[in-house]
Order: C-alpha cells, then structure tokens, then sequence
C-alpha cells in the first residue's frame, strides 16, 4: 500500500536525524546484506541505507532491486543515501523509529 504525502513528510522529517543502519557497497545484493536489511525494518520500520556505489544507475538499480526484496516503499533517495520504510508486522515501540 503506498504511503501518502502527508505521511511521506512525517516520516523524512523523522529520518532526518537518523544514521544508516545498512550498507550496500559495489558488490551489491549479498543475502547477508538483505537478511540485515529485513531484521532492520522489522525492528525500526524507517531506516536509512547507504549505497557505497558510485554509477548512479547502478545505485537506482540497486536501491530497487533492494526494496522489491524487502517489500519496502522508498520515502526518500538523496545522493548514497536512500530512506525506506516498510510497517512491522508487531511494532515494538522501544526499537521502531514510527513510534518514538
């Protein structure tokens, strides 16, 4: 289900303050990489990755290959960085960035 703009905005204004919990580098999609990737918005729903690869449309590529793995929705894409969010199926409110 796509998120809204209004929710979109919430959630770039939360994902300002937030650090990159994954990183993808030129290697690109390893399972470890999408296991941590899906442990990570399990836990925090709203995370930052960073992409460590320099072709932009290889970083697109990328960045959407990841999400359609992951099920997620990307917020926001600036430079490396890509914000991505997917809704736990039992959020915990001591790890999710949502209900902080």
């Amino acid at each position: 289900m796509p998120v809204s703009a209004e929710r979109r905005k919430q959630f770039r204004q939360i994902g300002h303050n937030l650090k990159p919990v994954v990183m993808v580098a030129e290697k690109g999609l390893s399972e470890g990489v999408l296991e941590e990737l899906n442990r990570a918005l399990e836990d925090h729903e709203l995370i930052k990755v960073k992409m460590v690869i320099n072709d932009r449309d290889a970083r697109k590529a990328a960045i959407e290959a990841m999400c359609k793995a992951a099920r997620a929705e990307v917020i926001q894409e600036i430079g490396k960085i890509a914000l991505i969010f997917r809704a736990a199926r039992e959020p915990n409110p001591k790890l999710s960035n949502i209900l902080r």
